[in-house]
């Protein structure tokens, strides 16, 4: 049997605890991602994670960003290797998984197709980086993303429905792929 006072005491033990988890609750999150205005992924490339066919290949790669929601702004980073062929373009492309999706982003190209200001890709391996604006979305708008939407193209970021793709001239529609989520 428990006597009253250590009743009283266990009794303020657990509100305190519900005290602090709701204070730490409320407190923590800044935004919606909790990060002060920040969502970041760092995702491994790989051919297997190709669609609508998965490939077996040697290339691999790293991509890296991260979103702030207060610049409007991705910082990104990536790198690749092993490549089945020279590279032509890299991009972040508007789709789930298991989908073929529209490009959103250019990261790199040697196509000659991307908007003006985008870098070429250096032959495998390489590393490279950079930052995407509201200038530098060019859609898919045939899936409800125009051109400069800078908003939509991060509400698909942080939902985790984009992703890195770096495409070959042996592998045109694509060679390594990584879905960016969490």
């Amino acid at each position: 049997m428990i006597r009253r006072g250590r009743l009283l005491t266990v009794a303020a033990a657990v509100g305190a605890v519900v005290a602090l988890s709701a204070t730490a609750s409320a407190a923590a999150p800044q935004d919606a991602e909790g990060f002060g205005g920040r969502h970041s992924v760092r995702e491994h490339l790989s051919s297997y994670h190709e669609h609508p066919l998965a490939l077996s290949t040697t290339g691999n790669g790293q991509f890296r960003a991260t979103l702030n929601e207060r610049t409007g702004e991705i910082t990104w980073q990536l790198s690749y290797a092993d490549l089945s062929g020279a590279i032509t373009q890299a991009h972040i492309h508007f789709g789930h998984a298991f989908q073929a999706g529209g490009i959103s982003a250019f990261l790199c190209t040697n196509a000659g197709n991307g908007p003006v200001g985008t870098q070429t890709c250096p032959a495998a391996p390489a590393t490279i980086s950079g930052t995407l604006r509201a200038a530098d979305v060019i859609g898919p708008a045939a899936q409800g993303i125009a051109a400069g939407e800078f908003a939509e193209f991060a509400k698909a970021f942080r939902a985790g429905v984009t992703y890195a793709n770096v495409h070959t001239a042996a592998f045109p529609a694509g060679e390594i792929r990584a879905q960016l989520d969490r």
